[in-house]
């Protein structure tokens, strides 16, 4: 068993392209690993590596497609932290699939017995595959265009409680909410299409609430309709009904997964539709400031995706928050 680090996975005097995608990891080590060589382990790991060189790295130029690691620097006020940076050939990653560019990165090396924890900090994507996703396709300017409100914050609010009102009584909280003030209401991350209230019943009850809201304070008010259910078929099913009800905005939720998210997404380019999207499951991941995938990198991976805003936590409640973060 060959060293990552001496398998070429560790480059101190590696010079960063341009188009090279670079990641920086956190980075602890097991007792008695060395820090370069759980780099190295990482950056093999999440490319081209196996546990020892095999005759078939000659039927291919593995120089090229080697992951580097090029800079390891302890992380401050901590003894057995590291921050690992590594630089990833843009071939090695298909383009504009999200799913691809994760199963790289995140895909193996989290299990990975070099490190006794590992998170994922930060990410540069070069221009050059940036390019190959679709990205946000309106964003702020165009909701407040949209809303026809300018030089103020937008105010919105979560329905709640979150289960087990009616959709007549759910109507009447997004109609209240929205003739006191508000801009929009949304509904929460687990409200899809349960026993005490359906979602075509949902949608309809919403957009009488939002449509008398609008009618008695001359402003154009709205709400986000969660459309994740259990199959693409669905959320596409359930997306065409908001489009035909009236809905200029569509949500799901980050427990979608991926590739479902960049699905939603090219629809609600393709339908004229601003998309959110909830967070839901993100602090299983990016709680721990050891072990995971900072909220920083989700942002720009939903962003590349497609989605036009994200729900971001806060500061304050009851929810742990960063306000660096936010």
């Amino acid at each position: 068993v060959i060293p990552y680090a001496k398998m070429g996975y560790w480059d101190a005097s590696y010079a960063v392209k341009n188009t090279d995608v670079l990641a920086l990891f956190r980075i602890t080590p097991q007792p008695g690993v060395d820090p370069v060589e759980a780099a190295a382990a990482v950056a093999g790991e999440s490319s081209t590596a196996t546990w020892t060189v095999v005759w078939t790295d000659l039927l291919t130029a593995c120089d090229r497609y080697r992951a580097k690691a090029y800079r390891v620097d302890p992380v401050p006020n901590t003894t057995d932290q590291y921050f690992a940076f590594i630089a990833y050939e843009c071939d090695l990653f298909e383009e504009g699939s999200l799913a691809n560019l994760t199963a790289s990165i995140i895909g193996n090396v989290f299990g990975f017995k070099a490190v006794a924890a590992l998170r994922l900090e930060d990410m540069r994507i070069p221009h050059s595959y940036l390019k190959t996703f679709q990205g946000p396709a309106t964003g702020v300017v165009v909701e407040r265009e949209r809303l026809n409100k300018y030089g103020a914050p937008l105010l919105g609010a979560t329905v709640k409680p979150k289960l087990g009102l009616s959709g007549k009584n759910y109507g009447r909280v997004v109609y209240e909410g929205l003739k006191g003030g508000l801009d929009f209401l949304k509904d929460d991350e687990n409200i899809n299409s349960q026993p005490f209230m359906r979602w075509r019943e949902r949608f309809l009850y919403c957009m009488e609430g939002i449509n008398r809201a609008s009618s008695s304070t001359g402003e154009t008010k709205g709400s986000y309709l969660n459309i994740t259910a259990g199959t693409m078929e669905e959320v596409y099913k359930r997306a065409e009904y908001a489009k035909t009800v009236g809905s200029v905005i569509v949500m799901i939720d980050l427990v979608m997964g991926y590739t479902a998210i960049q699905s939603i997404a090219i629809w609600a380019r393709e339908n004229d539709m601003l998309l959110h999207l909830h967070r839901a499951g993100n602090s299983t991941y990016a709680r721990q400031k050891n072990h995971g995938i900072n909220f920083r990198v989700i942002c720009k991976w939903m962003r590349m995706s497609g989605v036009d805003h994200i729900h971001a936590g806060t500061v304050v409640g009851k929810l742990e928050g960063d306000p660096l973060m936010i």
